[in-house]
């Protein structure tokens, strides 16, 4: 049984509580945040607390805090020489202090505190400098029933740089499409199923095979129309620079 002590409250902490509540190989011994409020509805499944020094003995400590907390967090932490991982994308092992054993458990998905998550299907990143740390790690990883990888700290913060695109920058392309037909009374479920189709498509093969549209045959009939009817600026510097991004990925001469 592998014992955990959480610190933090938000979407990827309360997450990681479920998901280590419900196994059979974990234990969450404490539950801190710096607003005990936001933990309270769990204390009489778990034991809260809002004192660092109050915190008790675990064999691993995880903070999913917000990555401008991390380093002093660790730095307040009142003892030393014990497993203490952080949960971001960006932020170096290092960010740790010293005093601890370091390490990263990083789960690469998108977190809303009331969805539902499966946990078999998120990529568990993990780090560490010490190899039964890391091994620690890799347990957690399988106690959830997640796929643990052997990812560097370099090698983390390009990752979190694709998963922006993949992403964060999708979901914006999906709201002004969501505008778009909003504002021309047409339901927003009807790009649904394209959108579907789209994520469908790349399990099978690449982005690059998988790139329709008419910037990838350079239909420059079709483009001219569609900027002629944009009427936001934003929204059409951005359809410009994405069409050039496609045109000189697949080949064509700039539009």
């Amino acid at each position: 049984m592998i014992s955990v002590v959480l610190l933090g409250a938000g979407n990827v902490a309360t997450h990681l509580y479920k998901v280590f509540h419900n196994s059979d190989a974990i234990t969450v011994t404490q539950w801190y945040n710096r607003h005990i409020d936001k933990i309270s509805t769990y204390k009489n499944e778990v034991s809260v607390t809002d004192s660092l020094i109050e915190l008790v003995e675990a064999d691993l400590y995880v903070m999913a805090v917000s990555d401008d907390a991390i380093a002093t967090v660790s730095e307040a932490l009142p003892f030393q020489d014990r497993l203490v991982v952080h949960t971001s994308g960006t932020a170096s092992l290092y960010d740790l202090d010293a005093k601890h054993r370091r390490g990263v458990f990083y789960p690469l998905q998108t977190f809303t505190k009331d969805a539902t998550i499966d946990f078999n299907t998120i990529p568990l990143c993990i780090e560490a400098l010490k190899k039964a740390d890391y091994k620690l790690l890799k347990t957690l990883a399988h106690a959830i029933g997640s796929q643990d990888y052997k990812v560097s700290t370099e090698q983390r913060k390009r990752l979190h740089i694709a998963a922006v695109f993949a992403n964060n920058f999708t979901n914006q392309m999906y709201r002004i499409a969501h505008e778009i037909t909003e504002a021309n009374q047409i339901e927003f479920d009807v790009l649904k199923p394209l959108i579907l189709e789209t994520a469908k498509k790349i399990q099978n093969m690449s982005p690059y095979m998988a790139q329709t549209g008419p910037a990838t045959r350079g239909d420059k009939q079709t483009i001219k129309k569609h900027l002629n009817l944009i009427e936001n600026p934003q929204h059409k510097a951005i359809y410009k620079l994405l069409t050039e991004s496609i045109t000189e990925t697949h080949g064509r001469k700039k539009l």
